[in-house]
């Protein structure tokens, strides 16, 4: 049986978040924070962007200080594996040996680097970034690859992680080249037409773009990485290699405990008010998969605003709120000079229609609309700011006339 404690498993921004609301909202009950890694809970988009540059001091990852959490009677067991979940028991297995019991459990725990098989991935010099110590990690290796003199970085991925770490190290004067399955970069997430917008922007600044291009293996000389090898015989010289393919997220605890997964999202199964299919779990984050009114289906969004916002409503429902989780996926880039913030939904390259443009793709200023039957499923802003919430509004309309998308950027 539970002693009355919640416990929250999860080193991210949406168990920080979570802890902070439970004591905010008066919960003075035992509270316990299971995290994997070293650290205390942080948040991940620095690791990236300036983080990764040095523009940002280690402690601004912290969403809550060192101190917050013994100021507030959070226990806080870093280094520490949740093994198994007991539902029947109310417990949580630790890596240590030790048992946790609970009263109320929320699992927030992220996702891992998705990884392929690909020879030479053992190599020194191979990197992968999806935590604080990886980024220190590559951060380190980029400044001795430029400080040596050669400095290439090759980067297997065209999603947002390889695009933001090419903007990097190019800010470092390394010279970059980025190898992506699709026609365009970030195909899969923004289709063609603003995929092809971020190509664009890639190629200006100097990073050589390889397509439509698959990866057959990582060479070196001894144990250090020196190229990247793509199946139509191009050798991409290199002194690093990050791979960077997506993200899996961490759903074996819950399914191992007999949670429903979601088949569609790959995500755990969560109602309105995140909780799970046993009334005293929830979870929040990377692995919530929650179903949305506006869309009519569960979606699973591996973003920050989703672990900043997800993170507080669980811990209300915790708490025993019901109301249900109302925010519409979100998240953001900053690349070079194009900064950009993306509101909404898109199943894939059937779930729309058209790509609706207000302002300039040349000038990268505009606000781009995804369109399905004359309405607007998700609007994208680049170098277009303080508008999030007019793209909202529009999104939550049964239809919106083309003319007033085109003339949204005035």
């Amino acid at each position: 049986m539970s002693a009355g404690r919640h416990v929250v498993v999860g080193g991210g921004l949406a168990a920080a978040k979570a802890v902070e609301t439970l004591r905010d909202e008066g919960y003075d009950g035992g509270l316990t924070v299971v995290a994997r890694e070293p650290h205390r809970p942080y948040e991940r988009p620095p690791l990236s962007k300036d983080y990764l540059r040095g523009e940002a001091e280690r402690e601004s990852v912290f969403p809550l200080s060192a101190d917050w959490y013994a100021e507030h009677d959070v226990e806080l067991l870093t280094e520490t594996e949740a093994s198994a979940v007991d539902l029947a028991g109310r417990s949580v297995a630790l890596s240590d040996g030790r048992t946790l019991p609970y009263e109320k459990l929320l699992l927030a725990t992220g996702s891992d680097p998705r990884r392929i098989p690909l020879p030479g991935l053992d190599l020194d010099g191979v990197h992968e970034l999806r935590t604080l110590d990886d980024s220190d990690a590559l951060a380190t290796a980029l400044r001795a690859a430029h400080d040596g003199g050669a400095g290439r970085l090759a980067i297997v991925g065209d999603g947002w992680i390889g695009l933001e770490v090419a903007a990097s190290a190019r800010s470092f004067g390394l010279d970059v080249t980025v190898i992506g399955l699709g026609t365009h970069p970030l195909e899969r997430v923004l289709g063609p037409e603003m995929g092809e917008l971020y190509g664009q922007v890639h190629t200006d600044h100097g990073v050589h773009l390889h397509r439509r291009a698959q990866v057959t293996g990582i060479s070196g000389e001894g144990r250090r990485a020196t190229g990247v090898d793509i199946a139509d015989g191009t050798h991409v010289d290199t002194d690093l290699v990050l791979v960077a393919v997506g993200a899996v997220p961490n759903v074996a605890l819950a399914r191992d405990a007999g949670l429903a997964l979601d088949s569609a999202t790959g995500g755990v199964v969560a109602s309105a008010t995140l909780q799970t299919t046993d009334p005293d779990v929830f979870v929040a984050g990377d692995i919530a998969s929650v179903p949305t009114a506006r869309y009519g289906r569960s979606v699973r969004v591996e973003h920050w605003a989703t672990a900043l916002n997800q993170g507080p409503h669980a811990a209300r429902a915790m708490l025993g709120a019901t109301d249900p989780y109302p925010e519409l996926p979100y998240f953001f880039s900053d690349q070079y000079d194009v900064g950009m913030e993306y509101l909404g939904f898109v199943a894939g390259p059937d779930a729309y229609d058209e790509v609706v443009v207000s302002g300039s793709v040349p000038d990268r200023e505009l606000v781009a609309f995804w369109v399905k039957d004359g309405r607007v499923e998700a609007g994208m802003a680049v170098n277009v700011w303080d508008r999030m919430e007019d793209v909202k509004a529009l999104i939550h309309r049964d239809a919106v006339d083309r003319a007033e998308l085109e003339s949204f950027v005035g």
